[in-house]
């Protein structure tokens, strides 16, 4: 395991872009991109991130399509383990399990494959943004389904007036900025 060093006195916030109307009218839209292209407030995210998670005896990261990606693949390298994608219906190669769920904006389809956790494996979630919950739980289903263990959800933004957290009560939530 990676030792972290975060910096907490990066200001994360300084670091997300408001776009308004994106991607439909309506939707206030909170772009990470300059956040990932600044080299210390990228490292001081996953860093913190990973720091709140360290003691759980994590066994695997699910990172969420897309952007759970960029995030998920580096704080499951910093803890150790290994990476599990969930994506986007019909991008994954082999045998999968499927669960829908609504989004803010329209409705959507994630797959995990069918061998991506062990039972009892003990599983990070990670994906940028917490809105209205459904990603999460869609994925909590498919970990539940594989007879994983959901140790917890790790956020960079939670939109707080979207009720994500509290569709995901049963479980540690963990966001770095609440918006």
């Amino acid at each position: 395991m990676l030792e972290p060093v975060s910096d907490p006195d990066v200001d994360l916030r300084a670091h997300i872009r408001d776009i308004p109307d994106y991607p439909k009218p309506g939707i206030l839209f909170r772009d990470i991109t300059p956040l990932l292209s600044d080299g210390a407030a990228f490292r001081s995210a996953c860093n913190r991130l990973s720091d709140l998670f360290r003691s759980e005896g994590v066994g695997a990261v699910a990172s969420i399509e897309s952007r759970g990606f960029t995030f998920g693949a580096v704080i499951a390298f910093q803890l150790g383990v290994g990476v599990v994608p969930v994506r986007k219906a019909g991008r994954l190669p082999a045998a999968v399990l499927s669960s829908s769920y609504e989004l803010e904006y329209g409705e959507a389809v994630l797959e995990i494959h069918q061998d991506a956790l062990a039972p009892g494996t003990r599983v990070l979630v990670v994906d940028d943004l917490l809105a209205t919950g459904g990603t999460a739980l869609a994925t909590l289903d498919l970990i539940s389904r594989l007879g994983g263990v959901t140790v917890g959800f790790g956020f960079v933004i939670e939109l707080l007036d979207l009720g994500g957290r509290e569709r995901l009560a049963a479980h540690r939530v963990e966001a770095l900025l609440a918006l």
